[in-house]
C-alpha cells in the first residue's frame, strides 16, 4: 500500500477556490497526471456522484472525498493542503487538509480498507499536526506510507463499547406498505428507500408495494411477526384490516422517499409506545379510521379521492387510447354510426373473391371503418366506466367493500343526470359515508351477515344515489355544463393563461396529488369533446405535452453537461428519453428526489411554456396518455412537438445553469461507504 501515494500526487499550500468543486477537480487532475487514471472528467464526476451524496468532511479540518471509478487504473491517494480552507460540511471548520481516494471500479474491498485505515490515522492529533508541519511532498508522503503500513489501534474504550451496544441494541421487525396514484415510480422508490433507512436502523423491514403490476400481499404470519407498521400511501391500502392491531406509522409516498429514516425511526418507538396510534380492527372499521388520531380532515379527502383516480386511470388511458385509434382507422364521423356499422357487417360478410376484398364488406364498409368502429365502441364502453369507478373506489376508501356497489350506483346516476366528473366526485362521497355509517351501527347478531352484502350496498345506494336525482344532480349538472361552455369560450391570452397554470401543476410534484389534479381535470372532459367544441381535447394535449417536458428535459440536460450530474443520474437520463416521450412524468423523479430547489423550478418554467404554446397553438389531442406514441391522435402534431421541445431546452439549459451557480449542501446519507471510527454494531440485513 506504500504505492499508493507518490509526491506528483500531492499539492502542498495551494488555493483552489472556495468550492470543494474546484479542490476535488484538480486532485483528479493530478491523478490523471500522475498516470494513474485516463479521464479527468470522469474522474471528476464519479467523486462528486459521491460527495453529492453525502458530506466528506470530518471534524479537524479534514476531508476524504473517495469514489470507486472505471477511469482509474491504479488504486490512489490524491492529497491536498490548503491555503485557503474549503467548506466540506464538517460541523466543526472548513478543511485544509484534503485526502482523495481513488478506488478502480470493482475494487470495493481495497477502497473501504483505504477509506477505515486513513480515517482511522486522521483522528490523531499528532498525525495532524505532522501533516500541517511537513515541509514538502516527500514528508507527507513519509507520513502517510507510515500510518497505512499497519492498522492503528483503536480506542480502547470504544472497542470495548462496540460489542456492549451491538448486545444491546434492539433489533425490530417491521412491515410497510406503499402505494401512490399510478403506482409507476413513488411506489418502488418508496420501497427502496425505506427498506435502506431499515438496514441503517438496525432493523428488518419487509414491505408490499400496491404498485401497477399488482401486489403480493404480505404474508399473515409475517404481519403478525412485526413490531410495527409502516404505510407510506396516497391512496386506500388495500385490506387494511390484515394489519389491524399493530402500532403504526402513516405518511404520504412521497415521505417515504424523502425522509425515510424518520418514518422508520417513529415506527421503532411506536413499536414500544403503549400509546402509540393503531391499525384499527375489522375490514370496514379498519378503512374508516385508517387515518384517525394524527391525520386531519383534508389528508384523508385527498387519499379517499387520489383512490378514485388510481382506479380510474386505467379505464381512461385503454379507452382512451382505443377511441383515438377508432378515429385513426374510421374517421371522425364515425362518432355517429358505430353500432350500426358493426351490427351490419362481420367477417363472413366478406365476399369470396372480389377486387379489394380484403379491404371491403359487401356493402362497401371498409374494413378499416370497421375495424375503427369496433375499437371506437370499446373504447367508448371502457370511457362510461370512467364516473361510476371514480365513485365507486372513493367510496371504497371511505368505507372498504360495502361501499364500492353503492359508489358505482351513485356514479353511474352522475352520467344519468349529466353531472359527469363532478357528480362522481360528490356521488362517491355520499355513498361511502353512508356505507361506512351504516357500518358502524350495532345490529344484532343475527343480522351482521346481511350488513356487507346486502342491507349496506341496498340502502347505501338508496340514499346516495336518490340524493343526486332528487337534490344534487341537477344543480351539479348545470355547474358541469357552465364549466364546458366557459372551456369551449376560451381564446387568446384565457387559453394561455390556463395553458401555464396547467403546466405549472403536471410539473409541480412529478405524478403527485398536483400532477393527478391537472391530468383528471383534462380526461374528465374528454367525454365531453366534440368537433364543435374542442376545448377538452386541447387542455389535454396542453396536460400531456407539459407532463413530457420534466424527464426530457433532465435526459437533454444529463447529455449536455454530463459533469454536473453522478453517474447514476446520467443512466437514469438515458431512461428518462423514453419515460418522457411515453408521458411518464415519473422519469423526473431520480433527479428530483436528489435536488428538488433546483430541478423542480426548471421543470415547471419548461411545463409552463409548452402548456402555454400547446393551448395557443390550438394542439388537441384525443388519447388521454401515450405521448409521442400517439402521434396519430394528436392534432397540428407539429406544434405538439415544437411545444415540448422548446419547454425542454428552457428546463434543461435552466436545470444547469442552476447546477454551476446555485449551490447546494449535500444532506443524502451515503450508503455504500461506512468511515469506522469506531467498530459498529451489525445490523440485521434488510428485506424487500
Amino acid at each position: 500500500m506504500s504505492d499508493l501515494l507518490t509526491p506528483e500526487l500531492v499539492l502542498l499550500d495551494v488555493d483552489l477556490g472556495a468550492e470543494r468543486q474546484g479542490v476535488i477537480r484538480a486532485l483528479a487532475e493530478r491523478v490523471v497526471a500522475a498516470g494513474r487514471a485516463t479521464d479527468a472528467d470522469a474522474l471528476f464526476a464519479d467523486a462528486w456522484d459521491r460527495e453529492s451524496k453525502a458530506d466528506t468532511g470530518v471534524p479537524g479540518g479534514i476531508a476524504i472525498p473517495h469514489c470507486r471509478s472505471a477511469a482509474v487504473t491504479t488504486a490512489s491517494l490524491a492529497m491536498a493542503r490548503l491555503s485557503k480552507p474549503v467548506d466540506f460540511g464538517s460541523a466543526d471548520a472548513p478543511a485544509d487538509l484534503v485526502f482523495m481516494i481513488a478506488a478502480p471500479d470493482g475494487a470495493h474491498q481495497d477502497h473501504l480498507a483505504l477509506l477505515s485505515k486513513l480515517a482511522r490515522s486522521l483522528i490523531l492529533p499528532e498525525f495532524l499536526a505532522d501533516l500541517r508541519a511537513a515541509k514538502d511532498e516527500a514528508a507527507i508522503v513519509a507520513l502517510v506510507s507510515a500510518a497505512l503500513s499497519e492498522e492503528p489501534a483503536a480506542p480502547a474504550a470504544a472497542v470495548a463499547a462496540a460489542p456492549a451496544a451491538a448486545a444491546a441494541a434492539p433489533t425490530k421487525y417491521l412491515v410497510g406498505v406503499t402505494a401512490c396514484p399510478t403506482g409507476i415510480a413513488h411506489t418502488y422508490m418508496a420501497a427502496d428507500a425505506l427498506v435502506a433507512a431499515a438496514k441503517r436502523a438496525g432493523a428488518e423491514l419487509v414491505v408490499e408495494t400496491q404498485g401497477s403490476s399488482g401486489a403480493t400481499p404480505l404474508a399473515q404470519d409475517v404481519i403478525d411477526r412485526a413490531d410495527a407498521v409502516i404505510f407510506a400511501v396516497d391512496v386506500d391500502v388495500r385490506d387494511r384490516g390484515r394489519f389491524a392491531g399493530k402500532p403504526v406509522v402513516e405518511g404520504p409516498v412521497k415521505r417515504g422517499v424523502d425522509a425515510p429514516d424518520a418514518m422508520v425511526a417513529e415506527a421503532i418507538t411506536a413499536s414500544t409506545d403503549p400509546n402509540a396510534r393503531r391499525v384499527a380492527g375489522g375490514a370496514a372499521a379498519a378503512t374508516a379510521s385508517a387515518s384517525a388520531g394524527d391525520q386531519h380532515f383534508g389528508q384523508k379527502l385527498k387519499r379517499w379521492l387520489l383512490t378514485g383516480v388510481s382506479y380510474m386511470i386505467p379505464f381512461v388511458a385503454g379507452g382512451g387510447l382505443l377511441i383515438a385509434l377508432g378515429f385513426l382507422l374510421g374517421g371522425y364521423e364515425i362518432v355517429k354510426t358505430p353500432t350500426d356499422i358493426i351490427l351490419g357487417n362481420s367477417f363472413t360478410n366478406l365476399p369470396a373473391a372480389t377486387e379489394n376484398s380484403l379491404f371491403n364488406f359487401a356493402n362497401g364498409t371498409s374494413l378499416g371503418v370497421y375495424l375503427g368502429a369496433v375499437f371506437f365502441s370499446i373504447g367508448a364502453a371502457s370511457m362510461g366506466f370512467l364516473v361510476p369507478a371514480l365513485a365507486g373506489f372513493i367510496a371504497y376508501a371511505i368505507a372498504d367493500r360495502p361501499g364500492i356497489a353503492p359508489g358505482f350506483v351513485a356514479g353511474a346516476v352522475s352520467g344519468l343526470m349529466g353531472a359527469g366528473f363532478l357528480g362522481g366526485l360528490v356521488g362517491g362521497l355520499l355513498a361511502g359515508f353512508i356505507a361506512w355509517a351504516i357500518g358502524r351501527l350495532n345490529v344484532p347478531r343475527w343480522l351482521r351477515g346481511l350488513m356487507p352484502v346486502v342491507i349496506i350496498p341496498l340502502v347505501a345506494s338508496i340514499v346516495a344515489s336518490g340524493l343526486m336525482i332528487v337534490v344534487l344532480g341537477g344543480p351539479i349538472a348545470g355547474l358541469t355544463l357552465a364549466l364546458n361552455d366557459f372551456l369551449a369560450g376560451l381564446t387568446g391570452v384565457s387559453a394561455i393563461v390556463l395553458g401555464i397554470i396547467l403546466g405549472v401543476m403536471m410539473a409541480a410534484d412529478l405524478g403527485g396529488p398536483i400532477n393527478k389534479v391537472a391530468y383528471s381535470f383534462a380526461v374528465a372532459g374528454l367525454g365531453a369533446a366534440t368537433l364543435a367544441n374542442p376545448a377538452p381535447l386541447q387542455i389535454m394535449a396542453a396536460v400531456m405535452a407539459a407532463g413530457m417536458v420534466p424527464p426530457l428535459a433532465l435526459a437533454l440536460a444529463t447529455t449536455l453537461d454530463r459533469r454536473l450530474f453522478s453517474k447514476a443520474e446520467r443512466e437514469n437520463g438515458k431512461a428518462a428519453w423514453l419515460l418522457g416521450a411515453a408521458f411518464i412524468s415519473e422519469g423526473a423523479i431520480p433527479f428530483a428526489a436528489a435536488d428538488p430547489l433546483r430541478v423542480i423550478p426548471a421543470g415547471i418554467v419548461g411545463g409552463a411554456l409548452t402548456g402555454a404554446i400547446s393551448m395557443a397553438a390550438g394542439v388537441t389531442s384525443q388519447a388521454p396518455h401515450g405521448g409521442i406514441f400517439v402521434f396519430f391522435a394528436i392534432g397540428n402534431l407539429a406544434m405538439f412537438i415544437v411545444a415540448i421541445l422548446a419547454g425542454t431546452v428552457v428546463s434543461a439549459l435552466l436545470v444547469i445553469v442552476l447546477k454551476r451557480f446555485v449551490r447546494r449542501r449535500p444532506i443524502e446519507a451515503d450508503e455504500d461507504v461506512v468511515v469506522p471510527v469506531t467498530a459498529p454494531a451489525p445490523a440485521v440485513a434488510a428485506t424487500a
